[in-house]
């Protein structure tokens, strides 16, 4: 097999990956993500035991059992860049051999949910609801650096979105990613499932104005007014896509969760949300360990 370069996947001395600081052993099949840092430490208490734990930058892990069920959880920090290396580095530690640089023959499946918050855009998703991705529009443009992106898109998806939108050229060409399909349904009695945009941003790339004008000035009403294969487009986030694109390439099971904190088409939102958050985690995590 041919040898990963030092300089492509950097190891740090102590065995650990560069970035997340973990090392192979230290890495659950079953891996919770969320944004905010200080979020692990939250998930991390509902775990009847804990083996490990590191930090490094807005990367903070622990490893431990909830459940009977070993699970890792760790912070991204914000945006699909992120992502691009927490995908690329979990792969690594579950399916690299650090010692001989080379791609394991026998690789693992991990099985990846993101835990998150959300912006809901219909009237009828109300604050506190928890919102499954079922589809995962990327506006951020990550996937499209890597081959085989037509194989994880939907390209009359695309099509149709773009024109019903009025792309501007200058935006990256969006792509559409499915979760895993188990995951789907294991989360389709208590949540709200359909399409999921991922933006690039918080504020222009999910149509907030507060100074600046946005490229495309009525998108947030076209956006609220597609429709494909029956379904809609529900929420704004910033990781789905990224997360679900990358582990359809890779082989893992993945999807996103996300309780809503604001509804954009009313205009209201509950920043008060944290004990919403404990209860839509503890809810993932039983549904996890029955996995």
């Amino acid at each position: 097999m041919e040898r990963i370069g030092n300089s492509e996947l950097i190891v740090n001395g102590d065995g650990s990956v560069f970035h997340l600081h973990l090392k192979p052993e230290h890495l659950a099949d079953t891996v919770i993500l969320v944004g905010d840092p200080g979020r692990v430490q939250m998930v991390a208490s509902f775990f009847t035991s804990v083996e490990s734990s590191s930090s490094s930058r807005e990367f903070n892990s622990v490893t431990g059992v909830y459940g009977g069920k070993r699970m890792t959880v760790l912070s991204t920090g914000i945006g699909c860049d992120n992502i691009d290396i927490v995908m690329t580095e979990l792969d690594a530690l579950a399916n690299v051999d650090f010692s001989t640089r080379t791609v394991r023959e026998d690789r693992r499946r991990l099985t990846i949910l993101r835990i998150g918050s959300c912006g809901a855009l219909h009237a009828d998703i109300p604050l506190g609801a928890y919102v499954f991705s079922d589809i995962s529009i990327g506006f951020d443009g990550l996937l499209n650096w890597y081959a085989g992106r037509e194989e994880v898109s939907d390209r009359g998806m695309e099509e149709a979105l773009m024109s019903h939108l009025g792309w501007n050229r200058y935006l990256p060409v969006p792509y559409f990613a499915k979760a895993s399909e188990r995951l789907s349904a294991l989360f389709a009695d208590s949540t709200v499932g359909g399409m999921t945009i991922s933006a690039s941003g918080f504020y222009g790339p999910q149509c907030r104005v507060v100074r600046l004008p946005l490229a495309i000035p009525d998108l947030m009403e076209k956006i609220e007014s597609f429709r494909y294969g029956g379904m809609r487009i529900n929420n704004f986030e910033m990781e789905g896509s990224a997360i679900a694109g990358l582990a359809r390439k890779l082989g893992h099971d993945a999807g996103t969760v996300c309780l809503a904190i604001a509804n954009r088409y009313v205009k209201d939102a509950n920043p008060d949300y944290p004990p919403l958050m404990r209860s839509l985690v503890e809810m993932c995590l039983d549904r996890l360990s029955s996995l």
